[in-house]
């Protein structure tokens, strides 16, 4: 590739006037960094115009200047690819923004800006703006300028409301959705991976978020009502609460190219993971230190505890990133501040300043992606500094490892280590488990592999649950490392201690197996294994078989010794029992028969009073619905609606409603016929639905439930 990455990327944004560099990157990507096939995504264009209808229409605005030779004076490097790129004349007042941006930067001559003509609006209405009539460039103004039938096309209303503002849209009904959030990201400046709108025909919504349906398969009428939700414009908090909760489950596919290598780098992550966890996960890719990353793709508001899901991105989103030292390293051998001002963006020196200002701009808006002192990222640590109860440090454990290596999470026991022991190890022999201690740091360069990989494995997760008491500690602040330290030597021994002290930060995390065995004629609690970090899935597994294998071999002669004495008390215990019911025999079956006469008795009067004062109230409710019927329309009216209701048993009930009559004059004649709303469903059979699980204010005609329909009863 001829032309360098950031070149082409500032060239597209000039061109098309897209100020989003996540959006712009994406088009550049899917189109293999060709400028001309990514303008032209952008911007499509229609076939030529017909020789013959050339011919017979007016002569076009521009016949010398189009604008092909204004952008090859903004990219001189792409002269090849934009040759054939040209655009009809439209209105000055309606200019598109890239078309606007390309004479604020100097993409076009004086002759060229003075060759624009402004079209008449179609719309009565000066608040409307005609964008049809620069509608995807050459696509509408060459169709309006030479096709005889375009003044015959059928033209579709939007009022865009947004920001307590409608904007109108005007495009013939052979636009697109695509063509349509170009004009809307003209409108209002939102971009079009933020956009999102409502208030598309329910039959339609599916169609409507393909960016190629057409306008006029969607049913639309001359006027539509749209709203704009811009996902990202004040962080996320104009997401609405139920697309985060749905997109934090949701796995995130980043992909980083690392410049100026052109490294690519393909990352996974869930919607919990925040920006300053990506950050720290690079880190570890790429060696880049966090204070040295800047990143350019993150939409704006966002900020290092903002999550993938609220930050608006895609589920597949593109990122470029640089090493801030490299470029101050290079900045120092360049003695010439204004060449080190283009390279930086990608421009010609002779480029405009507004071009200039628009990226300063953008590093302004990203600003806290590089931070300004050296510290550590400070979600590495899972427990607080200074910790001093290890039943708060082992919740707060639990809590961060989720929240920072998401599902699927292994089980860890919440309390105290000695809980924990007591838990495995200080059970009968049967009943007794292994406990895994995993030590956790977060200046370990293994901890992210370890725990996104093998302690989310299955077969691990599967492992632990059976046959283990996972706790888990993390040792990164000196001060937690002693308290667990001295909560070992109480708990399990002095050499436990030492073990675990002697484990080095290189080495961790690491799993400590403990198990209960008799050694010498005692029975204590000692360390079977050390499992180190730097180990692969088969080694982990392999280990943790052997360990419990081990541990059930040791564990045979304790079960055996446990059996018979258990069998020896039970025999003593079954002698004890025999006695004593010989002498309580007759007396207690004497007040066994008293007590179960007493309580039948007791039980039969209750079951009547309840039954009696449930039918009270069945029959309660049942007046009050029948009370509030409304008046049954005669069948010579107009407007009406015969509901058939099938009761369970196979019969039917009758009744004619108004179609202004809501869903709840329906439920309550059916209660009024004893078949209360708490105790049947009312469904409708097609489509099928829960009629009893929806609004009850809404009326008969609005659910479709006219002129006639039959209803079904069913049981909860």
């Amino acid at each position: 590739m001829s032309e360098n990455k950031e070149e082409i990327l500032a060239n597209f944004q000039s061109i098309t006037g897209i100020d989003d560099v996540g959006e712009a990157f994406s088009h550049l990507e899917e189109c293999s960094w060709d400028l001309m096939a990514a303008i032209q995504r952008v911007i499509p264009q229609e076939d030529p115009v017909p020789q013959a209808a050339a011919a017979s229409a007016t002569p076009p605005l521009r016949p010398e200047n189009n604008l092909s030779s204004s952008i090859r004076n903004a990219t001189s490097s792409s002269t090849s690819a934009l040759n054939d790129f040209s655009l009809a004349p439209g209105p000055s007042k309606n200019c598109p923004r890239w078309l606007k941006n390309a004479s604020a930067n100097n993409l076009g001559s004086s002759a060229a800006e003075s060759a624009f003509v402004p079209v008449a609006s179609t719309s009565a209405d000066p608040d409307i703006i005609d964008l049809t009539s620069d509608m995807d460039l050459a696509e509408n103004r060459a169709s309006t300028a030479f096709s005889p039938s375009s003044s015959s096309a059928k033209q579709i209303l939007f009022n865009i409301h947004f920001d307590q503002q409608v904007y109108g849209i005007l495009l013939p009904s052979s636009a697109t959705i695509q063509q349509l959030k170009n004009k809307v990201h003209d409108a209002t400046g939102v971009p079009i991976c933020r956009q999102a709108l409502r208030g598309w025909p329910p039959a339609k919504l599916h169609d409507a978020q393909i960016p190629t349906t057409k306008l006029s398969t969607l049913g639309l009428s001359a006027e539509n009502d749209l709203i704009l939700i811009d996902f990202t414009e004040e962080g996320y908090m104009d997401f609405e609460n139920d697309e985060v909760s749905s997109r934090l489950e949701k796995k995130f596919v980043l992909t980083i190219v690392q410049q100026p290598s052109g490294v690519r780098h393909e990352l996974s992550f869930s919607g919990r993971t925040t920006v300053q966890e990506v950050k720290t996960n690079v880190y570890y890719v790429t060696d880049i230190p966090v204070r040295h990353q800047e990143w350019t793709g993150w939409p704006h508001g966002c900020d290092n505890d903002t999550t993938l899901a609220q930050s608006g991105i895609q589920l597949s989103h593109n990122f470029i990133l640089h090493n801030a030292a490299d470029k101050l390293r290079n900045n120092a051998n360049n003695s010439s501040s204004t060449t080190r001002s283009s390279n930086a963006v990608g421009l010609d020196t002779d480029s405009s300043a507004d071009e200039f200002e628009d990226a300063s701009d953008f590093n302004a808006s990203e600003e806290f992606f590089t931070d300004p002192l050296p510290l550590q990222p400070t979600t590495r640590h899972l427990i607080p500094n200074n910790t001093d109860s290890e039943i708060t440090g082992s919740l707060k454990f639990i809590e961060n490892y989720k929240q920072r290596f998401g599902e699927p999470c292994p089980m860890f026991f919440p309390g105290s280590l000695e809980d924990a022991l007591k838990e495995a190890c200080h059970k009968p022999a049967r009943e007794r488990k292994l406990l895994a201690i995993y030590l956790h740091h977060g200046e370990s360069i293994l901890t992210n592999v370890f725990c996104d990989r093998l302690m989310k494995h299955e077969n691990i997760l599967q492992q632990f649950a059976e046959h283990f008491i996972l706790y888990g500690w993390d040792l990164t602040h000196e001060s937690n490392k002693h308290l667990f330290l001295s909560s070992v030597t109480a708990c399990i021994s002095n050499t436990a201690s030492i073990t675990v002290r002697n484990i080095s930060v290189d080495k961790l995390p690491s799993i400590l197996v403990i198990g209960k065995s008799r050694l010498s004629g005692r029975s204590s609690c000692e360390v079977l294994s050390v499992i180190h970090g730097n180990v692969d899935l088969d080694d982990l597994l392999s280990r943790l078989w052997e360990a419990v294998d081990m541990y059930n071999d040791h564990l045979k002669v304790e079960i055996a010794e446990e059996d018979a004495r258990a069998a020896r008390d039970q025999v003593k215990a079954e002698q004890d029992m025999a006695y004593e019911q010989t002498l309580q025999a007759d007396i207690a079956k004497e007040a066994a028969r008293r007590q179960k006469e007493a309580a039948i008795a007791a039980e039969r009067q209750r079951l009547e009073s309840e039954k009696a004062e449930e039918e009270a109230r069945r029959e309660s409710i049942r007046m009050v619905a029948e009370q509030s019927l409304p008046k049954e329309p005669n069948e010579t009216e107009t407007n009406i609606s015969k509901i058939r209701v099938r009761k369970p048993t196979g019969d039917f009930l009758e009744r004619r409603f108004y179609t202004e009559n809501t869903l709840q004059d329906l439920l309550n004649f059916v209660a009024s016929k004893g078949f209360l709303i708490d105790a049947y469903k009312v469904i409708s059979s097609w489509p099928r639905r829960d009629l009893t699980a929806i609004d009850s204010n809404q009326t008969l005609q609005s659910l479709k439930l006219y002129p006639q329909e039959t209803v079904i009863l069913e049981e909860r």
